[in-house]
Parts: C-alpha cells; structure tokens; sequence
C-alpha cells in the first residue's frame, strides 16, 4: 500500500505530490494571513455554525499557510478524511476516486497579490479555507465521500454534466437554512469577499429551497457572482435527499429543457433572504 508525504495511506496515489510546507516564502505566508484575516471578520453572522466549528477544531488561522500534516491529524480523529496535495486540475475519474476514498485533494500554490480577489483556478486558500473545515462535520464528510462515488457512476453513465451542477450548487455555493436565516456553506462563497456578501445581502439573486432535480436541470456560470443559489435545511436532509441511486434520475431528465442560472419556476420554493 503506498503512502504519501503528507501522511495517510493511500491506494490510489493519481497525480499525489508533497505539499512542501517549508517552501512556502514569506510573501506566501502573508497573503494567507491577509486573506484570513479578512474573510473571517466578513464571515461573522455570515458563515454556517457547523463551518465556523471545523475551523476552530482544525486550528487554521491567520498565522499561515496550514500544514497538511497537522490537519490530517485532526482529520483522522474527526471524520477520517485527509488533504492530499496535487499540482493543479487532476482528471475527473482521479478527483472522484480519491474522494470516494475520503481524500480531500487540494492544491498546493498560493495566489499573488494580484489575484486578491479573483482567480480563474482554485488555490490553496480556496481549497483549505473554503472546503476543509466543513470535513470536520460526519453528515457533510459522507455526502462528500458518496458524492466521490457517484461521480464515478456518472462517468460510467454519460451524466456528469448534471452531477457536477449538484457539487457546485451545494458543495461550492451551497446555503443553509437557520433561524437567524440563510448561512453559508459552499466554498466558492467563503472564499470571496464579494460573494459573501452578495449571496445574503443583495435582492437580485434567487434563494431557492434544495430540489435536487431542479439542480441537476440547472445549468452555472463560473465568471460571475450567482444569480440562483439552493438552500438546504441540514447536511442531514442533503445527504439524504442525494443517496438514492441517479441512474433513474439521469434518465428521468435526459432530454428535458436545462434551465438557465437565473431563471425561476413555477414549482421553486423561495427561501427568505
């Protein structure tokens, strides 16, 4: 069984480098402590409880760039998840198996000063800052590790365009129903300054209750805010609503019209902002 630098066993070892943690420089090391410190004063009233927890437990900080190793750690205990760092985008059958197998991957590189506020690719803020802490959580940890496993169903399917509207709806700009009103979840959203504030605040985005056909039909942007976001009630209901087998589903809705990203339906139930 082979293993990795970063700690943890792993079996399927696909595009798996070393974080290198002691190459980060000083620059590297005050972005992060400004990025952190800047989303977690936004955050405040913003974030879901269960998020603002995991990153307790975990112990990120403004210090500086998080050490895989320690994470993993507390990982382990917690959930039994751990980050493997890889060099950039990865394939989509290697992203789906190492999930499956609850291995976070992550990258490892650090944006520029530039890069502040808008990135075309993911980076290591995003993916520590913005997905980790939630792996601390056991019902949001097995959706992430059935969400793997059906994703290798769905390449075998053909039906990867409407899983992967399901991860970006939830997992990356997913909101939570509480009674102090909607809280954010998805990574994509507590990563940027902007979204954070955007997806609660403003009036032009539609606040949507989770209809996972309606979802999968749905089609997203990636170079703007959202127009639509879904709202969930608990990690509990999304991992329930989402284990049944899709196969039917997939079938179900192929060859149905896709609906734009900010289009409303009759049938959509609008949660209060």
């Amino acid at each position: 069984m082979a293993t990795t630098e970063q700690g943890g066993d792993v079996r399927n070892n696909d595009n798996v480098i070393a974080q290198d943690w002691e190459a980060y420089s000083a620059q590297d090391h005050a972005i992060w402590r400004r990025l952190f410190e800047r989303q977690s004063r936004l955050l405040v009233g913003r974030a879901c409880d269960e998020y603002l927890a995991g990153l307790d437990q975990l112990g990120v900080c403004a210090d500086g760039i998080p050490d895989f190793r320690e994470l993993n750690e507390v990982l382990a205990q917690a959930t039994g998840w751990q980050i493997v760092a890889v060099p950039g985008l990865i394939s989509e059958a290697a992203f789906f198996g190492h999930m499956a197998e609850r291995r976070f991957v992550a990258t490892r590189w650090i944006r520029t000063p530039e890069q502040m506020d808008y990135l075309q690719e993911p980076d290591i803020f995003h993916d520590v800052f913005g997905h980790v802490p939630l792996l601390t959580n056991p019902a949001f940890a097995d959706y992430l590790q059935a969400y793997g496993r059906g994703g290798l169903k769905a390449l075998r399917l053909g039906a990867l365009d409407m899983l992967a509207r399901l991860y970006w709806y939830t997992v990356e700009f997913g909101l939570l129903r509480t009674a102090e009103g909607p809280r954010i979840y998805g990574s994509g959203i507590l990563s940027s300054k902007g979204e954070s504030i955007y997806c609660l605040d403003d009036a032009k985005p539609h606040r949507i209750a989770f209809d996972l056909k309606r979802i999968l039909r749905t089609r997203y942007r990636i170079d703007d805010f959202q127009e639509s976001y879904f709202v969930i009630d608990s990690f509990e209901q999304l991992m329930g609503e989402t284990a049944p087998d899709f196969a039917p589903t997939y079938q179900e809705l192929t060859g149905l019209a896709e609906f734009e990203p900010g289009d409303l339906q009759p049938s959509d139930i609008l949660a209060d902002a």
